[in-house]
């Protein structure tokens, strides 16, 4: 990132030589210039500003700092419209929802609401009745002299460009399927999803409550430990433990079929400095991924859970909705009750296996996504792209959701050169080895920035 991070700039306020105040206005600066074009619903500076100018706002771990909410979260007096339109007449927020509440009380300056998917039911980032932001990484746009018009990746589409961008230093988002691992990975940023029942999902509108998570992203992995400790009240212990003291899985079946020669190579190469930094990195099988198909056959959690929440509205005005959200929640007025039950146990069989597979590992490796950003041209709205869209939206989608489905917690880090499109580099396992991989992105972040092959 050639934006400072959180800690580095809360250090600089306590340094003296920037303020909260000079902050607040370098991020609305930045969110009402062209960069952030479509990136926010709506932005609120005066709670920026009045925070960032409270005393003793310094002392809190956040210090008054920018922070961005996806459109999908209660915010007190504000709509929570879910990036559509078809809530327009909706009543305002009573309260806020936790997790807002939380990074409310860690000092955090809401900059304003950030842009989504519709529903959030999408992992390519586009809106059609908000526009949609293009992906955005200080360094490959200046390499090109623009902003190269790319998809950001979705769902938090808004939420990871203000923070590639630097109008936030925290984009607070959900993940049901990758919703915050995509589009760190298309923007070159950092996104961490915890394992589901770490964080509070209150207060924010649900898409797959099976597999809703809050979570956020980041400028770095000492920062998405710092978002994470407030929104799940807890606290990461951070050790010493050295490279060499990881041993990492690498899978190849399922998690780099169709790899893009540019992620094959950002995702060799990283392997490699891995290992040069001292991580023992073996190639396991994981047979179980096959299986992934099938178990969702039927159409999976989310359209079956996501029908059942907007079935009246969609009755109501249906016609409304963008036709592609639509026709994935539709998909799920089809399921029986019976698939329903064998779908939730044929998930809890196969989380049982997966994890005797992973025991020993302190961690899995795999490219987040199997390819680069496309064109956001090539995936517009239209009845003649839908083809298109569906293949990219599957593809984006395929590695962060089985870790959603394993009920498990991942971190993308950014892994390409300078001069290349944006590429993630996603450690995952099994449920509540957050702070294990949270450690080891620490580790592995100071490597990857300084290769030693």
């Amino acid at each position: 990132m050639t934006q400072p991070d959180l800690h580095a700039t809360r250090q600089a306020i306590v340094n003296g030589s920037t303020s909260s105040a000079e902050q607040a206005k370098r991020s609305l600066s930045i969110a009402r210039s062209s960069a952030c074009e479509h990136v926010f619903m709506q932005l609120t500076p005066d709670s920026l500003t009045q925070t960032a100018s409270t005393p003793g706002i310094i002392g809190r771990p956040l210090a008054g700092l920018s922070v961005s909410i996806k459109d999908l979260f209660d915010v007190q007096g504000q709509l929570t419209a879910a990036g559509s339109v078809v809530l327009a007449d909706a009543p305002t927020a009573q309260r806020d929802s936790p997790a807002v509440a939380r990074l409310r009380a860690a000092g955090a300056g809401l900059i304003g609401r950030t842009n989504m998917v519709e529903f959030a039911f999408s992992g390519v980032g586009n809106n059609p009745h908000h526009g949609t932001p293009s992906a955005w990484d200080g360094r490959y746009d200046r390499a090109l002299g623009q902003p190269g018009g790319h998809v950001p990746g979705g769902s938090s589409s808004g939420a990871a460009v203000s923070v590639a961008t630097g109008a936030a230093f925290i984009g607070l988002g959900s993940d049901t399927g990758g919703s915050i691992r995509v589009p760190a990975a298309l923007n070159g940023i950092v996104g961490f999803k915890n394992t589901a029942r770490t964080t509070p999902t209150q207060g924010v509108l649900p898409l797959s409550p099976t597999l809703d998570t809050v979570c956020a992203m980041t400028r770095s992995a000492r920062d998405a430990i710092l978002a994470h400790e407030i929104l799940s009240a807890t606290q990461v212990p951070i050790g010493n433990r050295p490279l060499r003291d990881y041993r990492l899985g690498v899978c190849k079946r399922y998690f780099q079929d169709g790899m893009e020669a540019a992620v094959a190579r950002a995702f060799e190469r990283s392997l490699q400095t891995l290992s040069a930094a001292g991580a023992r990195i073996t190639e396991i099988d994981l047979p179980a991924m096959d299986e992934l198909a099938g178990l969702n056959a039927t159409g999976g959690f989310s359209p079956a859970e996501s029908y059942a929440w907007h079935r009246e509205l969609i009755a109501r005005d249906g016609a409304r909705y963008d036709p592609r959200v639509l026709a994935r929640i539709q998909r799920g007025a089809n399921m029986k009750a019976s698939e329903y039950m064998d779908l939730l146990q044929g998930r809890a069989n196969w989380i049982r296996r997966m994890n005797q597979a992973l025991t020993g590992l302190d961690a899995m490796l795999s490219p987040t996504v199997p390819i680069t950003a496309p064109l956001r041209a090539s995936v517009a709205p239209g009845a003649e792209r839908d083809e298109e869209f569906f293949r990219v939206n599957s593809l984006l989608l395929r590695n962060p959701s089985a870790i959603n489905f394993l009920d498990g917690c991942a971190i993308s880090l950014p892994c390409h050169a300078p001069d290349e499109m944006p590429v993630g580099l996603m450690f995952w396992h099994g449920a509540m080895h957050d702070h294990t991989l949270l450690q080891l992105a620490l580790q592995a972040e100071a490597a990857l920035a300084c290769p030693t092959v």
